[in-house]
């Protein structure tokens, strides 16, 4: 979700200066809580102290960033101010390609951190995994980095090389992993069809144009299948991304019903989104494949189908991540991405720090050639939205990414999931006769 209006980067000093020296006089003041004009205040005197006193000179506008940068960090793990840089960089990210090493990064402890890697590309290619810790990028620590500073330390233009230092469950030593960064094209939709009659869709993440290349897909699979007796929507693995997106993907399979509501502090920020019949949704039976790394965009889609009873959920209990950023572009470039509103699904579940609960729980059975070379990641070190630092609560949390995205592979034999829903899909029509009888 993209909320689009305008600021002045440096909103704080022109607060300070509207505050302690403004024209206003002490009516205005009065209109503030006196605890954040003496905040503010004291806010005043650090920065001119450090100006006038530090060893060495100070840019004040870096002074200035720094303390946005603080500020929005101090809210939740999904909040962040972006440069005009960084800001672009988002933009390529929904767009569909970029130049880097394909990971998906998170601040998980304190410690960058892979969530996934994508697949088909450097990092995927040279064994990085999801879970493993960046200690340093060419060197340098990563203590305290943000995951805007590390984006920009990693992408760069293809064909130029970044070390990684990684830690890994069961590693006795950091080690180093150099990359040739390249093109990475994120590609949001892949597709096939099983057995000449199970259509497969595999949504890698949400983009710009992921409604529309779901409506191609389904339209090439249709075709191809004789005749088509079932679906699998793949979302393991999948990040999220465009709130707008998830929407379109939930409507293509949905002829009526909810498929999200937001909620926020203010009343702009809530919505509820609901499916439109446009006579092409697809009537075949529906099994949708979710994993831990299931997230955001991917768990709306999921907790839309299950909720209006469209799909069986079947995998592993998914992320968690419930809350909405909307990004709010600057004058100078800049943009600030910020948590405005949570999510729900069509029966009202807040699905934060908690995920969707799959109808049909399989874990994924690993290879054994895999299986001896992750034996030290156990289920309790899976990374969730309730690992986060800072994350925000689940309603019920005050009482009380995930596994490697792997290559789409013919030989169902290693992959389980895939197989179980498959082999669902297969015996449909076989279950639906003996319930008639």
């Amino acid at each position: 979700m993209n909320t689009f209006f305008g600021k002045k980067a440096p909103f704080m000093v022109a607060l300070l200066v509207l505050l302690i020296l403004g024209p206003y006089g002490d009516s205005r003041v009065s209109a503030i809580d006196r605890s954040t004009y003496k905040s503010l205040k004291t806010f005043s005197e650090v920065l001119d102290m450090v100006e006038k006193n530090y060893v060495e000179p100070v840019e004040t506008d870096k002074l200035l960033q720094g303390a946005i940068n603080g500020m929005i960090k101090s809210l939740d793990p999904h909040s962040s101010f972006m440069t005009a840089e960084m800001f672009k960089e988002l933009e390529m990210d929904t767009r569909g390609s970029f130049e880097g090493i394909g990971t998906e990064i998170d601040i998980v402890k304190g410690v960058l951190t892979i969530v996934s890697p994508i697949e088909d590309t450097p990092a995927y290619n040279a064994g990085v995994k999801a879970g493993d810790q960046i200690i340093r990028i060419d060197g340098k620590s990563t203590k305290d980095i943000t995951i805007m500073e590390a984006v920009k330390k990693l992408r760069g233009a293809k064909g130029t090389k970044v070390t990684i230092t990684i830690m890994r469950e069961g590693l006795a030593k950091p080690k180093d992993i150099e990359l040739t960064r390249n093109i990475i094209p994120v590609r949001s939709i892949k597709s096939k069809v099983y057995d000449d009659q199970i259509g497969y869709i595999r949504i890698v993440a949400f983009q710009e144009r992921t409604g529309n290349d779901l409506k191609k897909a389904l339209r090439e699979i249709d075709a191809k299948a004789h005749p088509l007796k079932g679906i699998v929507l793949d979302l393991r693995n999948n990040p999220g991304g465009l709130l707008n997106q998830s929407v379109e993907v939930s409507d293509a399979f949905l002829k009526t019903g909810i498929i999200v509501s937001t909620r926020g502090r203010s009343k702009n920020m809530e919505s509820k989104a609901v499916a439109r019949d446009d006579g092409e949704e697809p009537t075949c039976p529906i099994v949708v494949l979710v994993n831990e790394g299931t997230a955001s965009a991917a768990e709306i889609v999921s907790g839309a189908l299950q909720d209006n009873g469209r799909a069986v959920i079947l995998g592993a209990q998914t992320f968690g991540k419930a809350s909405v950023q909307t990004v709010i572009p600057l004058e100078d470039g800049a943009a600030l991405k910020l948590t405005t509103a949570k999510y729900y699904t069509p029966r009202g579940r807040s699905i934060q720090a908690e995920g969707i609960t799959p109808d049909i729980v399989v874990k994924q059975i690993r290879p054994p050639e895999e299986k001896a070379e992750e034996k030290a990641n156990a289920e309790n070190h899976v990374l969730r939205e309730k690992d986060l630092k800072g994350h925000i609560q689940s309603p019920t949390e005050n009482n009380v990414k995930a596994d490697n995205v792997k290559k789409e592979t013919d030989n169902l034999e290693k992959d389980n999931q895939l197989k179980n829903a498959i082999d669902i899909l297969k015996g449909w029509d076989i279950l639906k006769k003996n319930m008639k009888g």
